[in-house]
């Protein structure tokens, strides 16, 4: 397998660029954030994964070995494949895709063009418990407030299927990376609640 190359940008698309190795130029599929970060005739080194097929062997390219790794391993769950696989590294960092993962956050996961809803659950419930810990920061963001949240909808009556759904509402309206506000995320839910 082929872990990483090193030359000279030789030419770049909007998918892909050629690295100039030792006389032979490579073609390396990369999402648009690695792209960004290479210069046409520049020295670059990219951490590569090889997809070997029956017809092709296609060489992805990644910023660093941790989005290739995370890229090999969401390919190991069923229908994900190396294209959907690429669009996940494109759309999510790493850890985001971790944090998504381990808090179960759908909607991160169907923001990926490729993944609807039960390709998203399906992930979910294949990787989970390989995808590694998320960090304390993102189990806090995104996953200590749902339940307190939801603790609190039951507390106040509401079903544990309504009580789903809006908080569900509430963390769609959340800014990625914001620092959760518990009591305007209640409020949200509930005013969700109420209308329906």
């Amino acid at each position: 397998m082929i872990s990483f190359v090193r030359g000279t940008v030789a030419a770049m698309t909007l998918s892909y660029a050629v690295i100039d190795v030792g006389g032979m130029g490579m073609q390396v599929l990369c999402t648009p954030a690695t792209l960004a970060n290479l210069r046409l005739g520049q020295e670059a080194q990219i951490a590569t994964s090889m997809v070997v097929r029956e017809d092709s062997l296609t060489i992805y390219g990644f910023a660093d070995a941790q989005e290739r790794d995370m890229f090999e391993l969401v390919q190991t769950a069923s229908g994900v494949g190396p294209k959907v696989a690429q669009a996940m590294m494109a759309v999510l960092s790493p850890d985001r895709l971790r944090s998504a993962i381990a808090t179960e956050n759908l909607a991160a996961l169907t923001a990926v063009p490729g993944i609807g809803k039960k390709g998203a659950q399906r992930i979910v419930l294949e990787l989970k418990d390989r995808i590694g810990p998320a960090t304390a920061a993102d189990l806090t963001a995104a996953g200590a407030w749902r339940d307190q949240v939801h603790e609190a909808l039951l507390g106040l009556g509401w079903s544990a299927r309504d009580a789903d759904q809006a908080v569900e509402k509430a963390r769609a309206g959340l800014e990625p990376g914001a620092e959760p506000d518990i009591s305007a995320l209640l409020r949200d839910a509930l005013r969700t609640l109420s209308k329906a």
